[in-house]
């Protein structure tokens, strides 16, 4: 996992952030938060955050679905840019952490976008399936890695033809290029971004941005 731009030298990353990020300042606050947690390595990188922001003005999103919330910076991140009517579904199993969003979300104004569903994703998504609630704009994957095929076939059936799904750490700091990793994540990632190779069903792009961020588009 990597909460900036992997493979740019730090001179360079920070020219980055500085002609580039605009992070509001609670995206701030809540990021530095994350920052002191033990697990701040799920933390998605701040370009990333922003750059999911412009995806989803870009696509006049309004009904958005999230994978693994964490502390929450990417919900925020995609509330903030979605219209006053918009929402995000957002699947979490932890109390614990998603705890830490929660006042973020209310001092964002935002805590009425989002839809926080405690419960093991698959079990969230498959209920989202069943009930018909289809039409997602955009969807964003950042969860467990053993579970990520399942989500990705889930999400490709709620999200509407013309719909992105964005999935994270698909670069898996490096080690998805690494013969010598077999461990079992790494394995199903690599499993994944060979099977999108091949999906028909797709338009594809693997973005090197933050831990590798790839982007499948539902096809019409």
């Amino acid at each position: 996992m990597a909460n900036k731009t992997l493979g740019l030298e730090p001179n360079l990353y920070q020219y980055l952030l500085s002609v580039s990020l605009r992070e509001p300042e609670i995206l701030t606050q809540l990021r530095q938060e994350t920052a002191q947690h033990p697990m701040a390595i799920m933390q998605i990188a701040p370009e990333q955050g922003q750059f999911m922001a412009l995806l989803v003005q870009l696509m006049g999103a309004k009904k958005t679905l999230e994978v693994g919330v964490f502390t929450g910076y990417s919900t925020l991140a995609v509330a903030l840019a979605l219209p006053g009517d918009g929402k995000v579904i957002a699947c979490d199993i932890s109390e614990e952490y998603t705890s830490i969003a929660l006042p973020y979300w209310r001092e964002a104004g935002v805590a009425d976008k989002i839809d926080l569903r405690i419960a093991p994703a698959l079990e969230t998504l498959d209920k989202l399936i069943a009930e018909e609630t289809e039409g997602f704009d955009f969807a964003f994957i950042d969860a467990d890695k053993s579970n990520y095929d399942g989500y990705y076939e889930r999400a490709l059936k709620l999200v509407r033809p013309g719909g992105l799904i964005a999935i994270d750490n698909v670069l898996w700091s490096g080690k998805v290029a690494d013969t010598q990793v077999q461990d079992n994540r790494t394995e199903k990632i690599r499993a994944l971004n060979q099977k999108l190779h091949q999906d028909e069903r797709i338009y594809l792009s693997l973005v090197p941005i933050a831990d590798g961020l790839t982007l499948a588009l539902k096809r019409p």
